[in-house]
């Protein structure tokens, strides 16, 4: 759960400085950029810790599960994301976004046997209304763009499904690189095929600075989510992602000085309601006496 949390408090960082980073560059180039980064660091880390022997000893279907994880998580829907990011508002980008975490609970019941209580559907419906009212979305609509943010959430959610799946057997470095190395094999490819190519190797040094940056966050992202993607239930780890979005909104009010609405203040509180149904309140509190021990 601490790292869930933590993973969460690195998206909620990552989602407000990503806003300034993409604006500086092509975005297919500028996540396409990062995931690169990042998938070398993995590399190099794979080879530091030893990891290369599990590496080796992978058998076809392993290595089969660890591409798909590529493609359907670590390129098309980052493509799709941000092609539809440009067509519709942030704020219902987002909450469409924000809506995983029920598909990955019902991929993980069918495919996984997760059991799925009136707990966690408690918690969905607070989730979910938290969300709505945080994002402060003024009127519902849902056009192209929102569709293919639709695909993409689709996309992450049964990426995370089949990395729940893979981590049983594979170690949790072995994925996160795995996602982001095929990934970006896949996003050069449409670099390629987009006449990209060029852009990439002309970034300049301003352009590779915020690419670097928000590199790192993406790096703590993946290697943290996967490692709490492989300890909890699914349904509840991408239940536990969701406080990213006060965390973002907190962020952008604190820098713009603007005043959180009463509906705002009380979708955050709905969303920490929701995520402790989803986490169990005994676990809460088990987590709050590892965290801070009493004092003999």
């Amino acid at each position: 759960m601490m790292f869930a949390l933590f993973a969460a408090l690195v998206s909620g960082f990552s989602i407000f400085i990503n806003k300034f980073g993409v604006k500086e560059t092509d975005p297919y180039v500028f996540t396409g950029a990062k995931n690169i980064i990042v998938a070398l660091f993995l590399l190099s880390a794979i080879f530091l810790l030893k990891d290369y022997k599990e590496l080796l000893a992978l058998n076809k279907k392993q290595w089969a599960k660890l591409f798909a994880i590529g493609v359907i998580g670590g390129s098309i829907p980052f493509l799709l994301f941000f092609k539809g990011l440009t067509m519709t508002s942030a704020a219902m980008g987002g909450f469409i976004q924000k809506m995983m975490f029920i598909f990955v609970a019902a991929g993980a019941f069918v495919f996984l046997k997760e059991k799925i209580d009136k707990r966690f559907a408690a918690a969905a419906v607070l989730l979910l209304v938290g969300n709505f009212l945080l994002l402060n979305i003024k009127a519902v609509s849902f056009n192209m763009g929102d569709a293919l943010i639709a695909i993409a959430m689709l996309f992450w959610a049964a990426e995370n499904v089949l990395s729940k799946h893979v981590l049983s057997e594979v170690s949790s470095r072995t994925v996160a690189f795995s996602r982001m190395f095929f990934g970006s094999l896949i996003i050069i490819a449409f670099w390629a095929a987009t006449g990209r190519i060029g852009t990439a190797l002309s970034l300049t040094s301003v352009q590779l600075s915020w690419i670097a940056l928000t590199a790192v966050f993406l790096l703590l992202y993946v290697t943290s989510w996967y490692y709490a993607l492989q300890k909890l239930k699914a349904s509840v780890a991408t239940s536990i992602l969701l406080i990213a979005s006060p965390i973002t909104t907190a962020l952008n009010y604190a820098f713009t000085g603007a005043a959180v609405t009463l509906g705002q203040a009380f979708g955050m509180l709905l969303i920490v309601a929701g995520i402790i149904f989803a986490i169990g309140i005994s676990d809460v509190l088990g987590l709050f006496k590892w965290v801070l021990p009493s004092r003999q």
